[in-house]
């Protein structure tokens, strides 16, 4: 069975290091060891090192450690990404000051990912994100992206839960 790919957006890394966010690290936690155990194929790109650079020590390091720990992928930023994550600018999906968060998307279509796993429900996982994504990448020839929590990759059902 083909892996999934999987585009990891920033504050899934993030949850890492805040235990205060009870269920939601804990899934970080739990992603993290099945993407280190080889059932997923993670992708990142330069503005998820960029955001995370943002961070200040300890947490700066703790975070740059957890991605060294799985094998993962940098994606490079090409001239598509950037007029993907501008369309989805200019269709008003999300305001100007969410760039970085355009771009997220954008990198994880261009470079073809099954999900992007994200906890930002402000600004990606919510109805107006994905309907808007979805209408974009249909009408500029990009497969519909699928946006999900960690808590959606990791609570897979076994027959012992019926």
């Amino acid at each position: 069975m083909k892996k999934l790919k999987i585009y990891i957006e920033t504050s899934v890394i993030s949850y890492l290091d805040q235990p205060e966010r009870g269920d939601q690290a804990t899934d970080s936690h739990r992603l993290w060891e099945k993407i280190r155990a080889g059932e997923f194929e993670a992708f990142i790109s330069p503005v998820v090192i960029m955001e995370i650079d943002r961070c200040h020590e300890p947490k700066l390091s703790y975070l740059r450690e957890q991605i060294r720990l799985i094998q993962c992928t940098l994606l490079e930023e090409t001239d598509e990404v950037i007029a993907l994550a501008s369309r989805y600018l200019e269709t008003k999906i999300l305001r100007e000051k969410s760039i970085d968060d355009c771009q997220h998307i954008a990198y994880s279509c261009v470079y073809n990912c099954d999900i992007i796993v994200s906890w930002n429900f402000k600004h990606i996982v919510n109805h107006r994100t994905i309907s808007g994504v979805k209408s974009v990448n249909a009408l500029m020839g990009y497969r519909e992206m699928l946006i999900y929590t960690p808590t959606f990759l990791v609570e897979g059902g076994t027959e012992d839960d019926t």
